[in-house]
């Protein structure tokens, strides 16, 4: 197994919730209002009026104009049109460091050209999609099998969606119970069943419109790096058709907006052993990031199922799979296994393991090994985060940087560490008025970011890869510094 790990030292997560409480009770500080309305009239309204004029048009024929979540910014959405290494570049010309990374999974830099020419002399050989069985199918499920010590088998998937949907289907024919837990706050795909208390711990059914109360009727939430709350749970389902698995992010949820203590997940795994519940880590960001052997394997525990996605594709289309022990990935047979007494869980994906995302993934995951990608990522996201504290202690904010390797997080709202006790239903609006408060600002800060030529993940998340080199870090820090500067108790937080 592979021990070179993104992570150099672990947060001490209990000072990092400390930090993210006392940000919550503070006035909120962010981008000034004359500052911010001059990064809107120079740099948006002067340089990005390409964008601009594309993305009005766009949202004539598509719901609010951009096809996917991450790509929102305020004032409006830019328009990219290159990836390369480190740097995005935007129609209108502009150059960007990519902290967003796709969200993740782009490990070795956007568009690696010893992936991308594999990926062309498959498209020229085969085409993207055949439907049937391609050599790559295997070269990356034993690439897989053999980074990760849990998995025996693997099954490519279209998302991490579809794998979280079939995660908990077999886990419910595997024990023959209901009830599925999951960790509160962390995103585990938009299934109807898992749109359950995610973003902020407590909020249940709340940010899942759309779907049916009674559809959640075997889904709970537990808080996170609590489990004391977890064993609650997992002995109350016992007279209730008991729980078939317990579901985490292991580093925490939404990749570690709240980070769990360094031995919080072999204290799920020793619970889930003691009730029979199966045991599914959400790897979609971690895999590959965090080490080659997951952070699974970073924290020496052996999930029974593990979520993929992102990385395993190597960025390209079609980036989902489940990979885990034999016993439980036999009812995901789709093949030749012949055994009629199997019941089997109902799952397809016509676009599922494609000749060109299992191709990109081989090689991708090849190249990380190849280049210790996880260690040098993780070596800058240090680096980062080092200079943001550093920052944050210049201008006497009360901001909080920290990361987990190539993952880093810089809170300047707190949005995401607030949380909803239904036992004090008087509570719920003020909590809710303050999220949607604070959200707005982080979208202010993330505009000046992007304004400095910073694309980051909602202004609050960074992921750094092996693409950047030290003095790049340090550019981009300077970047940081300038918004810095500007950042000022808002008027609205005063009245409050």
């Amino acid at each position: 197994m592979d021990t070179r790990f993104s992570i150099s030292t672990y947060p001490d997560a209990r000072q990092v919730d400390r930090q993210l409480t006392a940000l919550i009770k503070q006035p909120i500080y962010s981008i000034g209002a004359s500052a911010l309305a001059k990064y809107e009239d120079e740099y948006f309204e002067g340089k990005c009026q390409k964008s601009k004029v594309m993305i009005e048009e766009a949202k004539q024929i598509i719901p609010g104009g951009v096809q996917h979540n991450l790509a929102f910014n305020h004032p409006f959405p830019l328009v990219f049109t290159k990836a390369e290494g480190a740097y995005l570049y935007d129609i209108d010309g502009n150059t960007y460091y990519d902290f967003l990374q796709a969200g993740g999974p782009t490990v070795l830099g956007s568009n690696p050209s010893a992936v991308r020419e594999k990926v062309i002399d498959l498209l020229n050989d085969c085409g993207p999609s055949t439907g049937l069985f391609h050599e790559y199918e295997y070269k990356l499920a034993k690439k897989v099998a053999d980074s990760i010590e849990s998995v025996d088998m693997f099954r490519m998937l279209g998302s991490g969606t579809e794998s979280c949907m079939a995660a908990i289907r077999v886990a419910r024919i595997a024990t023959k119970k209901k009830n599925i837990i999951k960790m509160g706050g962390a995103y585990h795909g938009w299934s109807d069943q898992l749109g359950y208390g995610i973003r902020i711990p407590g909020s249940k059914f709340t940010q899942a419109s759309g779907v049916p109360l009674f559809v959640f009727k075997h889904t709970q939430e537990f808080f996170p790096n609590d489990l004391c709350d977890l064993e609650r749970k997992l002995r109350k389902n016992q007279l209730t058709g008991g729980t078939a698995a317990v579901m985490i992010e292991p580093v925490g949820p939404e990749s570690g907006t709240r980070p769990l203590d360094i031995d919080f997940n072999k204290g799920v795994e020793k619970l889930c052993r003691k009730y029979g519940a199966l045991l599914i880590f959400d790897e979609v960001v971690t895999a590959f990031r965090i080490g080659m052997s997951g952070a699974q394997g970073y924290f020496g525990v052996s999930p029974d199922l593990t979520i993929f996605g992102k990385v395993i594709a190597g960025g390209y289309p079609g980036a989902g799979g489940i990979g885990g022990k034999r016993e439980y990935m036999k009812y995901l047979g789709a093949g030749l296994d012949g055994s009629t007494k199997i019941k089997k869980a109902f799952m397809g994906g016509t676009m599922a393991a494609t000749p060109v995302s299992c191709v990109a993934g081989y090689h991708t995951l090849c190249e990380i090994e190849r280049t210790n990608a996880c260690q040098v990522s993780g070596q800058m996201g240090d680096r980062m985060t080092q200079g943001l504290q550093q920052l944050i202690q210049k201008y006497k904010l009360p901001f909080v940087a920290y990361n987990q390797g190539s993952i880093c997080h810089l809170a300047t709202v707190g949005t995401m560490h607030f949380a909803i006790n239904w036992k004090k239903p008087w509570s719920i609006p003020g909590v809710l008025n303050a999220t949607s408060v604070r959200k707005k600002e982080m979208e202010h800060m993330g505009a000046a970011y992007m304004a400095e030529g910073l694309v980051t993940l909602a202004g609050s998340r960074l992921y750094t890869s092996a693409a950047y080199t030290d003095d790049m870090i340090d550019d981009a820090l300077a970047r940081f510094d300038r918004v810095f500067e500007n950042v000022e108790l808002i008027p609205e937080a005063k009245k409050e």
